[in-house]
């Protein structure tokens, strides 16, 4: 059975931008049931914008990564970012998240709730550690 995982958006620009890792993530996306927040599209091409401005990456790599996004989100199931989400009042009972983070846990929550995910995949390790205080599968 394909693995049920959710993806945020570090892991994703992990895996995009070949950073130290993304091996190991990529073979565990490989044949995955991808899942996400509508949020991933948006960061990620933020973040590719920032990447060219800040002189990491140059004008014709950023239009290849920007069209590799578009296909890519194509394999993932994206949540909106709805009032449902944001009046949940899951909260980590340590961590106190960013808000674009929390928007991500509780849309891995969602997800959970209905069909339960095998892994919540992430870069950042305070990300990481609110995702298990909220029962969530991060490795």
């Amino acid at each position: 059975m394909r693995e049920h995982l959710y993806v945020d958006t570090s892991a994703y620009l992990c895996v995009l931008l070949g950073e130290d890792g993304a091996s190991a993530i990529e073979a565990r996306l490989a044949g995955g049931r991808l899942c996400s927040s509508v949020l991933l599209a948006l960061e990620a091409r933020r973040n590719l914008v920032r990447c060219v401005r800040g002189g990491e990456l140059s004008a014709s790599r950023l239009d290849d990564l920007l069209q590799r996004v578009h296909q890519d989100l194509e394999a993932f199931t994206l949540k909106d970012l709805t009032m449902d989400l944001c009046d949940d009042p899951a909260m980590p009972a340590v961590a106190t998240p960013r808000s674009l983070d929390l928007a991500h846990l509780r849309t891995a929550l969602w997800f959970h709730r209905r069909d339960p995910l095998d892994g919540y995949l992430t870069r950042d390790d305070a990300q990481r550690a609110a995702a298990r205080e909220l029962g969530l599968p991060a490795a």
